[in-house]
């Protein structure tokens, strides 16, 4: 394949845990991936096995983010760009001080429309392409003990779906914007949340792994859809929530108590032996 014709796909917040099983299933999948991160040894590390193509990103940059976005239009067809990199921090909103919040906000808001934006700069001048974003459950519901991660994913959920009405209404039809909204996953964001109170939410449905999150991902490159979420029913139960809020404020103590219940299996389930 000619590198004009080679399919490039850039990820961000690859150095580990679902960005790196992205960028590892992309690759499978014959995708040519450039893994970015802030840690660039970590990132290096993760991209070895993988071609090796890596790259130091601070999504929060909007300028470095352009630069990436030309790096990987130079390598072939800038066809994917998926925006991973995010931060979780949990407790009452009035708990979090300022900076807390702003880099909650910058990067998982602010840093995914950088991302999206320098994609789009290219792939509307290609006429083709596809940003996907990692967004969340958070991102279709409140969710307690994460109420500022939880606005964060609002925002990108509503900048994403905006952009793609944009893209449509200015006459890009081959130019796809996605959001992929999946449960708890067990990777390095929430191994150490296992006896925080405030994080509770995330355990309430399927914990996934970043691989069954990776394989959707996937699936979802090939064929953009606007909002999946995943499972399914999760994402149909968070909406009917979101429809009623007096009730789903009604029910935050069966949140909490299914929350600290699947606390107790994770832990049962990464202290067994078989899971070593």
């Amino acid at each position: 394949m000619t590198p004009q014709g080679r399919r490039v796909a850039v990820v961000t917040g690859a150095a580990g845990g679902l960005g790196r099983a992205i960028a590892a299933a992309l690759h499978d999948d014959g995708w040519s991936v450039l893994l970015t991160d802030l840690d660039a040894r970590a990132v290096g590390a993760a991209a070895a096995p993988l071609g090796g193509w890596s790259a130091v990103l601070d999504v929060r940059d909007e300028a470095a983010c352009a630069d990436i976005a030309a790096i990987a239009a130079g390598r072939g067809d800038l066809a994917l760009w998926v925006n991973n990199a995010g931060i979780l921090s949990t407790g009452p909103s009035w708990e979090h001080d300022g900076a807390t919040r702003r880099r909650m906000l910058d990067v998982n808001a602010h840093g995914a429309m950088n991302g999206t934006l320098a994609a789009l700069a290219i792939m509307r001048g290609q006429g083709h392409g596809h940003v996907l974003n990692v967004v969340s459950l958070a991102g279709l519901v409140a969710a307690p003990g994460e109420t500022v991660y939880a606005a964060s994913k609002h925002a990108l959920l509503a900048f994403s779906l905006g952009t793609l009405a944009d893209l449509r209404m200015a006459g890009y039809r081959r130019v796809h914007v996605s959001c992929l909204c999946p449960d708890g996953i067990w990777t390095p964001m929430l191994h150490d949340r296992l006896d925080d109170p405030a994080a509770v939410a995330s355990f309430t449905g399927s914990m996934l792994t970043a691989q069954r999150v990776a394989a959707r991902a996937v699936r979802l490159a090939r064929r953009p859809r606007p909002v999946v979420s995943l499972p399914r029913w999760r994402g149909a139960q968070v909406r009917l929530l979101d429809a009623l809020p007096r009730l789903a404020v009604a029910l935050t103590p069966l949140v909490r108590a299914a929350g600290r219940a699947g606390q107790r299996r994770q832990r049962r389930r990464t202290a067994s032996p078989d899971r070593r």
